[in-house]
C-alpha cells in the first residue's frame, strides 16, 4: 500500500506561467543527490539568470550538505540558493508555495512523499525515474521524468516548463489529481481492509 498525506493540509496553487524559482525538499543525504539540484540551477541560469533554488531539509550528517554547499560556492550561486534547513511538517506547504517548479533529484526511491507533497501544492514536478517513481508518475502527463545524476537533462526539463505553453499548467493540475489519490481518506480504508482480511 502507498504512503499517504492529509491532502487538505496542502493548498493547491495552479502554476500556469511559472517563474524560474526551483524548490527541493528532502534530508541532505547522499542518496537524494542534493548537489544535482544546484548543478541544474547553474544550467538554467545560463538562459534565465534570475533563476533561484530553495532547498528545504535537515542535514543527515553524511557529507551531502557540505558537498552541496561546496557546489554552490564553486558555481558562484551564493546569491541564488537558499538553505531553509529542516522545517516542521505543518510548515512544509507554506515553504513549498515559495517555489514554482519542484526538483526531485533522488538516486533511490521507494515512494517519494516529498514529490507527492509538492504536486499537491501545484508545483510541476521534475523527477528522476528511479525506483517506484516511473510507476507512480507518467512522463509528460503529471511529471517530467529524467535519468538520475543528470543535471543537464533535469535543466532541459525545467526549461520545457518555462518555455512550452500549457505544459506547466497541465502538470500542475494533473499532479494535484495524482496527489489526491494518496489522501488518507482513500488509503486508510485500504489498510482497514488489509487488517480485516488478516483476522
Amino acid at each position: 500500500l502507498p504512503n499517504a498525506i492529509e491532502i487538505a493540509n496542502y493548498p493547491h496553487r495552479l502554476r500556469q506561467n511559472p517563474a524560474p524559482r526551483l524548490g527541493w525538499l528532502r534530508a541532505f543525504h547522499g542518496i537524494y543527490r542534493p548537489w544535482v539540484a544546484v548543478e541544474t540551477l547553474a544550467s538554467v541560469r545560463e538562459t534565465h539568470p534570475a533563476a533561484s533554488l530553495l532547498m528545504i531539509g535537515p542535514d543527515n550528517y553524511d557529507g551531502a550538505l557540505e558537498r552541496t554547499q561546496a557546489s554552490v560556492r564553486e558555481l558562484r550561486l551564493e546569491d541564488a540558493v537558499i538553505f531553509a534547513g529542516g522545517v516542521p511538517k505543518a510548515d512544509v506547504p507554506a515553504w513549498l508555495d515559495r517555489a514554482e517548479i519542484f526538483l526531485n533529484t533522488t538516486a533511490l526511491e521507494s515512494f517519494g512523499v516529498a514529490a507527492v507533497e509538492a504536486a499537491a501544492c501545484g508545483l510541476p514536478l521534475v523527477t528522476t525515474n528511479v525506483g517506484e517513481l516511473p510507476y507512480l508518475w507518467h512522463d509528460g502527463e503529471d511529471a517530467l521524468l529524467v535519468p538520475p545524476d543528470d543535471p543537464a537533462a533535469m535543466a532541459a526539463a525545467v526549461l520545457r516548463l518555462l518555455n512550452e505553453p500549457g505544459l506547466a499548467e497541465s502538470l500542475s493540475r494533473n499532479g494535484r489529481l495524482k496527489a489526491e489519490q494518496f489522501d488518507w481518506a482513500r488509503i486508510l480504508p485500504q489498510w482497514e481492509a488489509l487488517f480485516e482480511g488478516m483476522r
